[in-house]
């Protein structure tokens, strides 16, 4: 992606020339082993599988080879990311933790059903929204992402809705909740965030790209944020 760089995000140390592609694959190759390094000596096989899944997809996502580079795909693209970040992650760290950890039976519980739907929402709109600065390059490379088809301001506006209605939903569990400190702290906490997103979002403009990333940034940590809230 070094030449779409270099029209989207010209800072970014391959397009800016900081390193070279050999010193990009020297770390790529290095952290692909220390990962799987890690899961080996783990012994877990939950977290072997989302290494190895993690990778593949990832794999997919990128290479430029016949039937891959999914990132030229909306749909490809999108589906890509919410299957790692929204249902892999949660599956197989739950699994591994519930087998590895606490050495119980495995079994689905209503926080790991809340956790994996709302990260489905959370994962659409990172998958989604990425691609708004990076509408020129795209275009001229021929990567047919939403942002190129609908416009920018069109997705963003998407991405905002999504995420209220996910703060919603979650706000209406939590109230639902028959433990009075989980309903205060999950209504509490879902009402601030939503509060703080709604907040952000009348101050964000399309046009400014320093503005656009740092709302990119913005999203990813309400991402981590609701770690914090899944537990309750």
């Amino acid at each position: 992606d070094i030449q779409i760089d270099k029209i989207n995000k010209p800072g970014l140390p391959l397009a800016a020339g900081e390193f070279s592609v050999a010193t990009g694959v020297f770390l790529v190759v290095t952290f692909l082993i220390m990962s799987f390094s890690i899961g080996i000596r783990s012994g877990s096989v939950p977290l072997m599988c989302a290494l190895v899944v993690s990778f593949l997809l990832g794999s997919a996502y990128s290479i430029e080879a016949p039937l891959l580079r999914w990132k030229r795909h909306a749909l490809l693209a999108a589906s890509c990311i919410l299957f790692v970040r929204a249902i892999l992650v949660q599956l197989a760290f739950f699994a591994h933790m519930q087998q590895h950890v606490l050495a119980r039976p495995l079994a689905a519980t209503k926080s790991l059903v809340f956790a994996t739907l709302f990260m489905c929402c959370f994962s659409a709109v990172i998958a989604l929204f990425k691609d708004i600065p990076d509408v020129d390059g795209d275009r001229d490379f021929g990567i047919q992402s939403l942002s190129v088809r609908l416009g920018p301001q069109r997705v963003y506006q998407l991405c905002i809705g999504i995420l209220l209605t996910a703060y919603g939903a979650a706000t209406v569990v939590g109230a639902s909740s028959t433990n009075l400190i989980q309903k205060i702290i999950t209504v509490f906490g879902h009402g601030l965030l939503a509060l703080t997103l709604w907040q952000r979002s009348r101050h964000f403009e399309v046009e400014n790209q320093a503005r656009v990333t740092s709302f990119y940034m913005f999203i990813w940590k309400l991402f981590y944020a609701e770690y914090f809230l899944i537990p309750f």
